[in-house]
């Protein structure tokens, strides 16, 4: 099993998954050796610090910030956290003013106490950002999307 495997099926709570798009990451990024070569860009499964750590590095901002500003739309983030689809894409607009640049993502383990999705199971927690400009997010609980 594939440690994006693992990570998908709710055990590697403790990692993050942070993927940079060819078009976002320069050719000569140390972030090329550090992760897994996808047909767009780059997957890093890291555990949650230096996922952290790496992501501030990639992209110039912090992680959880981040996210803060990606969860206020919600949009949809492919399972295997490398592609989605941009809420603020427009029928006229081309393919290409709405690719992903970036994803982070984490899961985190069912909460009865919370409730709702967390009380369903562990639930991933995947933001991207877009070439637009614009943030989004999207959230599952872990086994829901096993057939795409």
């Amino acid at each position: 099993m594939s440690n994006l495997d693992e990570f998908l099926a709710g055990e590697r709570l403790d990692d993050v998954v942070f993927y940079l798009s060819d078009a976002y990451l320069a050719d000569d990024s140390r972030l090329r050796e550090v992760g897994t070569e996808t047909d767009g860009g780059v997957r890093l499964i890291l555990d949650g610090e230096t996922g952290r750590s790496a992501f501030q590095a990639g992209t110039g901002m912090g992680a959880m910030e981040f996210a803060k500003t990606a969860m206020d739309a919600d949009g949809e983030i492919a399972r295997s956290l490398d592609d989605g689809a941009c809420p603020f894409a427009g029928d006229d607009d081309a393919a290409d003013d709405h690719e992903v640049q970036f994803v982070f993502a984490f899961a985190e383990a069912q909460n009865e106490e919370v409730g709702g999705l967390y009380a369903e199971g562990d639930v991933v927690h995947a933001y991207a950002h877009c070439t637009c400009g614009e943030s989004y997010s999207h959230k599952w609980v872990i086994g829901e999307r096993d057939g795409e």
